[in-house]
């Protein structure tokens, strides 16, 4: 019997590390998946960037956050140059430190207050929790049906709909969350054995040392 379990160990063990040698897909998948995200969103500031310092800076409206000139030009370069960096594979681990803090600041002072859900959705645990308790999630169902009421009654509601059902959004954590946890995977990772620019450099100039 123990004979057996050691056969079995060892053969898992050998597939475990033949598997290895594709460890660097999932990094790879996960900056193909996060870097058109950030391209955009920088982007979208870049072009707008005016109406980004006056967000960032007015308190009634706004964040109210100090210096909204430099922190708008920071959140822009860490997801524009950043997101094009991780397309690459290139400095990933370095690269991974400011747009997390980017996810941390949006995070805090902007969706934290909405809850989890990015949707509103009543029927959702994470909108009827002591956690993530949303008043607005839960009015979110009246306020929809009323809405498609509207339309069906003066809009083109079926052209309207084609395309897939009308939401609400909620503007809760769940996408910089989730961005959160892929960086901050991508930091302990970095880009990718074979899959990474950062890989091939370091392997070229530092070949003594393996990365992953």
């Amino acid at each position: 019997m123990l004979a057996v379990i050691q056969s079995i160990q060892c053969l898992y063990q050998t597939s475990v590390k033949k598997l290895s040698l594709l460890d660097g897909i999932p990094p790879l998948l996960f900056r193909l998946y996060l870097a058109p995200i950030m391209i955009q969103a920088g982007w979208n500031k870049y072009t707008n960037f005016s109406d980004i310092v006056s967000w960032f800076g007015n308190a009634e409206w706004g964040l109210g956050l100090p210096f909204p000139i430099l922190l708008a030009f920071l959140a822009t370069a860490a997801e524009l140059i950043g997101g094009i960096l991780l397309l690459l594979g290139l400095l990933t681990r370095l690269v991974s430190i400011p747009l997390i803090i980017t996810m941390l600041v949006a995070i805090f002072t902007v969706h934290l207050p909405n809850g989890w859900l990015a949707i509103a959705d009543s029927a959702s645990w994470l909108a009827d929790g002591t956690i993530f308790y949303n008043e607005n999630i839960m009015q979110a169902d009246e306020k929809l049906a009323a809405a498609n009421s509207l339309l069906q009654e003066y809009g083109h509601y079926n052209w309207l709909t084609a395309s897939g059902k009308f939401v609400i959004l909620n503007n809760g954590i769940e996408f910089a969350a989730t961005y959160f946890i892929i960086l901050l995977s991508l930091l302990f990772t970095g880009g990718g054995r074979f899959t990474s620019l950062d890989y091939w450099l370091k392997t070229r100039f530092c070949q003594s040392n393996r990365i992953n």
